[in-house]
């Protein structure tokens, strides 16, 4: 119950918090919007920066960390299209689900629900895993998307790789990660106050995004197929971060720490992006939209239980 009240609760509390000041008119859709754009633009890619710019790499970045949470990633994501299909979704429709059951919400639930249960020296692998999560998803869900639109037979490969490419870079929190090695590789050296300004912004980054999350959940609706629903709030909470449990533990033995960060991580519900996506195709919105929030409502008993199972 200790896990339950004093390491969940007060991160989904926050979410609560922006999703009944929306509810009750005190927090309009453009201030939500005008929060999350700060968040997700300013806030965020500077406390990405901030942490991979100072990332031990060779401790951090471990091939059994990786293949233990990504294989169960993909897992997911390719029975997700298949449970879509075989629900009678059309292909793109099931390339959106199956984006949602791929992407978990790392940064805005997992960064921060990781440091409240085991510390902030716990989280170089959670950072780890972030950085590679956006750009390597993205690329795949838009290759998959893209060759599945156009019934196989493929774009000209120049032509999705610039799109791609431009899915991908254009997204600040990317610039943020790649700022970030650049930096972290190179050595380049920063002014004190100027490290001092960036901790300023980046210590925003994760209040200001849950509470902006709970105004965007808002919004949404529980609507739509409710098994495709159910299929997502089950692969990305229980398939994904039991693949990654039995990678982890009986394959790779990874250490107590990536264990951890790992786990946790892979058992957040879909983020926002996971709807972003299907918007940006037009495609299985209404599911996307009511699996995010009925998953992040869901997740705060299965990220209970997943605690208890870690050692």
């Amino acid at each position: 119950m200790s896990a339950l009240l004093d390491v969940i609760m007060p991160v989904f509390l926050v979410i609560g918090g922006g999703w009944l000041a929306a509810r009750a008119k005190l927090f309009s859709d453009a201030a939500v919007d005008g929060l999350m754009r700060f968040a997700q633009t300013f806030a965020v890619p500077v406390l990405l920066f901030l942490s991979i710019s100072r990332l031990d790499l060779s401790a951090a970045y471990d091939i059994g960390l990786f293949i233990s949470f990504y294989a169960g990633a993909f897992a997911a994501f390719g029975l997700g299209i298949l449970g879509a299909r075989l629900l009678g979704r059309p292909g793109t429709d099931a390339v959106a689900i199956g984006f949602a059951c791929l992407f978990s919400n790392s940064l805005l639930l997992g960064l921060p629900i990781t440091e409240r249960a085991y510390g902030t020296d716990a989280l170089a692998a959670n950072y780890a895993i972030i950085s590679i999560h956006s750009p390597l998803l993205y690329a795949t869900g838009i290759t998959v998307m893209e060759l599945t639109r156009s019934h196989g037979q493929g774009l000209p490969a120049g032509r999705l790789a610039r799109q791609v490419l431009r899915a991908i870079f254009s997204q600040p929190m990317v610039l943020g990660i790649c700022a970030g090695f650049f930096v972290n590789l190179t050595g380049l050296p920063l002014p004190d106050f100027a490290w001092s300004a960036l901790k300023m912004i980046g210590g925003a980054a994760i209040p200001t995004a849950l509470f902006g999350l709970g105004g965007v959940l808002y919004r949404y609706r529980p609507e739509g197929d409710g098994r495709a629903i159910a299929l997502v709030v089950g692969l990305s909470l229980l398939l994904h971060p039991a693949i990654t449990w039995l990678l982890g533990s009986k394959v790779f033995g990874l250490s107590v720490e990536q264990l951890r960060s790992a786990v946790v991580t892979s058992s957040m519900a879909p983020g926002v992006n996971a709807y972003l996506f299907a918007h940006l195709y037009g495609v299985a919105k209404r599911v996307n939209a009511s699996a995010v929030l009925l998953a992040t409502a869901a997740s705060i008993g299965t990220i209970w239980m997943w605690l208890h199972i870690l050692p």
